[in-house]
């Protein structure tokens, strides 16, 4: 407990961003009989007879998730949508509902709300969500958007970050570090410009890894697609913190080990030449990138026939027995993986 009086002050930075939601809510005890899946996965799950209802929520914070000097308002509002919609998703349901916090300061004027407000309409128009409530208020310290997202998951279908098993494949979605790379894009490009405010900013040729940025997409798509197929993923999770954090947690909740090969890790071709140019290591950034927003899961090696032709997926390593997780590099060496987790900018 805090006393003013005399304080024990444990730095945040000590517990970091999932210790110190771990330790927060270890106390929390669910009371209702239909919380069916409460703290620790993507998205609660509340038992509504015949199907679930899926809640998340997640707060974006100026400085910290977002910078405005270059991260179009409309952008903005599009992707906070998008980034909870993804948690939906990745219970394997369908995103349905959505209310908006906004917390202002006095700089914006009306006009710059509207903008934010035209890219939430937007994202509720593309993945047929309607925006259902909300609440906007007064900040002393800029901008702060929190939104809360429902969804239906059938029973049956939920996926889980708890569901991984002996011999289970590990699968994502589409390609992973383009968001992160877009990200040192726009860094290189605001540092030119506030050296020389006349300089235009060189994004020409980068479009793909900026709208991984600035207009990330959720993979409701790859729901719809794994339904399709019939394949029931045994765990799920969506990529915000970088794949090599995600594998961990899918590891500890289900209490397996996961073991992913290098040379399958889906990458853009593009992103190997930024690396290049800004001397990273091109695995280093798909591991730990964050924000790509793919669905990281597993399937019974039964189903590896029924997507393996899909261009869509990607079958990167195994589960097995044991605890934690590992790299299998490209010279065969093992490497334990380390959750780095995606450090916001700010």
């Amino acid at each position: 407990m805090f006393d003013s009086k005399n304080p024990q002050r444990t730095p945040i930075s000590d517990l970091g961003e999932f210790g110190l939601i771990d330790h927060l809510v270890k106390n929390a005890k669910t009371k209702l009989s239909n919380t069916a899946l409460a703290v620790g996965d993507d998205a609660a799950l509340i038992d509504q007879g015949d199907h679930y209802t899926a809640i998340s929520t997640d707060l974006l914070v100026e400085g910290v998730h977002f910078d405005l000097s270059y991260v179009p308002l409309k952008h903005l509002g599009y992707k906070s949508v998008v980034v909870n919609l993804s948690d939906i998703y990745a219970m394997n349901g369908m995103a349905e509902h959505i209310t908006v916090g906004i917390a202002v300061s006095n700089r914006f004027p009306v006009e710059a709300l509207e903008e934010i407000y035209e890219g939430i309409h937007l994202a509720c128009e593309r993945y047929n969500v309607d925006l259902v409530g909300g609440d906007t208020t007064a900040s002393q310290s800029g901008l702060m958007i929190s939104i809360t997202a429902t969804g239906r998951v059938e029973k049956g279908a939920e996926a889980k970050r708890s569901g991984a098993g002996d011999n289970d494949l590990i699968v994502v979605s589409g390609d992973v570090g383009g968001a992160y790379m877009g990200l040192q894009i726009l860094e290189r490009e605001k540092q030119v410009f506030l050296e020389n405010p006349e300089m235009q900013p060189e994004l020409g040729g980068h479009e793909y890894i900026l709208e991984r940025q600035l207009k990330p997409e959720a993979r409701k798509d790859i729901v719809e697609l794994l339904k399709g197929l019939d394949v029931q993923p045994t765990s799920m999770i969506d990529i915000s913190d970088g794949l090599s954090s995600e594998i961990l947690h899918l590891s500890k909740a289900s209490g397996t080990q996961f073991n992913i090969y290098e040379n399958k890790i889906p990458i853009d071709p593009s992103i190997y030449t930024l690396c290049e140019e800004f001397n990273m290591n091109t695995t280093t950034v798909a591991l730990n990138g964050g924000e790509d927003y793919e669905l990281l899961f597993t399937i019974k090696i039964g189903d590896h026939d029924k997507i393996k032709a899909n261009p869509n997926l990607t079958v990167i390593g195994y589960v097995k027995g044991g605890s934690g997780a590992n790299l299998i590099t490209r010279d065969e060496k093992v490497i334990e993986l380390k959750a780095q987790g995606f450090k916001h900018h700010g």
